[in-house]
């Protein structure tokens, strides 16, 4: 934040100063043009076989060297708004950095299959976008086997939120229909908001459309009474005021365009969540992430160079420090071994004793003494071969 800060202070600094010039530059422009001007309609006036009077010719001269002068300072002010201008390009250079290969590995992805991998999750994401012509021409420049289960839910999805933005609540309606069950099951909240969405657009359009509104809601609202009485009795209220005007009545938060913005984000994360998709794309929230960690990998890459430790850095499933992401980058739980003091994988387990204590599988095998070992951190005596593997 503070380097963008250091560049955005250069940038302003920049603008001033291209403001001030433009501004100068006009107006000095502006008077040279009308003194010359003026000088050259005393010449128009003058007779064809006038001769130039030695004042004339010195006024003449008086001009050009404010011309010339003029032309000099102004190429002066504009040689310096250049070196203002290089300025912001060295507060880059200075504040940020521009290779990041000292924090990545590029044989993590140099296999086909990972490669291949990547294509697919860059596909993904487009699609997730509602960009699907680029989506199409990727799948063919990078021979993605096309699976039409990807695409065709996003399809769906994008063009529901499209018509929310549109303030058209038709093809989610129709949508939260056409999953009812699975909504309900799921405990989710948005076919009420989404009905009572529109009947508050209803009452929005006067007394002329009261009893559509209470129509609307004798069709659509019985079936919610038993999880949202207390809201359609609030409902119900509004009906009172339409007559007056519901932007004056003690119901106007209802007429919050935030009712939108709720109603979308919550069908984001129902339908999402309904389908069996992140809410986020997976591909946003790698690069989030490793934005969030390329600063602290690039002081802790420095720190190493300088004391000359660069080898510790060698495992490629394991960061050498730990980083946090936030609340929003945490997706499952992970176990470092108290012993040997390292996250587990795949490779190496997390195993449970009978005593309750959890170790690492190569811990395990370390303290094993032939077929009995002892807890580190109680005195029981058992076999290796009762410890449990266990799943985060």
């Amino acid at each position: 934040m503070d380097a963008c800060l250091a560049v955005e202070k250069e940038i302003d600094r920049v603008l001033t100063k291209f403001g001030d010039i433009n501004e100068n530059t006009g107006r000095i422009l502006s008077d040279l043009i009308t003194h010359i001007e003026r000088l050259k309609a005393e010449l128009e006036s003058a007779p064809e076989d006038h001769i130039l009077t030695n004042v004339q010719i010195d006024i003449l001269k008086q001009c050009m060297g404010k011309v010339k002068e003029t032309v000099s300072r102004l190429t002066t002010d504009h040689r310096d708004l250049h070196s203002t201008v290089s300025k912001v390009g060295k507060a880059i250079d200075r504040n940020f950095i521009a290779d990041f290969a000292a924090t990545s590995r590029e044989e993590v992805f140099a296999a086909p299959d990972k490669i291949n991998l990547i294509n697919k999750v860059i596909c993904q994401h487009l699609y997730r976008q509602g960009m699907q012509e680029v989506a199409e021409a990727l799948v063919q420049d990078a021979d993605i086997a096309p699976e039409i289960h990807n695409k065709e839910p996003f399809t769906e999805l994008n063009h529901i939120l499209d018509s929310l933005k549109q303030k058209d609540l038709e093809p989610a309606l129709a949508w939260a229909t056409a999953h009812h069950d699975a909504l309900e099951a799921q405990n989710s909240s948005l076919e009420f908001k989404l009905h009572r969405l529109k009947f508050i657009e209803l009452l929005k359009q006067g007394a002329s459309h009261q009893t559509d509104a209470i129509s609307y809601a004798r069709i659509h609202f019985r079936k919610f009474v038993l999880r949202h009485e207390k809201d359609i009795q609030t409902l119900m209220g509004m009906l009172l005021y339409v007559p007056n005007g519901i932007g004056s009545s003690p119901y106007s938060c209802l007429l919050d365009s935030e009712m939108w913005l709720e109603i979308y984000e919550l069908f984001t994360n129902d339908a999402c969540q309904l389908l069996g998709v992140s809410v986020n794309s997976p591909l946003g929230t790698c690069i989030n992430a490793g934005c969030s960690a390329i600063p602290a990998l690039l002081n802790i890459k420095q720190v190493m160079m300088q004391r000359q430790v660069t080898g510790i850095w060698n495992g490629k499933d394991e960061l050498p420090i730990e980083i946090d992401l936030g609340s929003e980058g945490r997706y499952h739980s992970m176990f470092a071994c108290p012993i040997l003091r390292q996250q587990s994988t795949q490779n190496n387990p997390p195993m449970r004793l009978i005593c309750g204590h959890v170790i690492s599988r190569d811990a395990l095998h370390k303290l094993c003494n032939g077929n009995k070992m002892k807890c580190p951190y109680c005195p029981i005596e058992q076999s290796p071969s009762d410890a449990r593997l266990i799943y985060f």
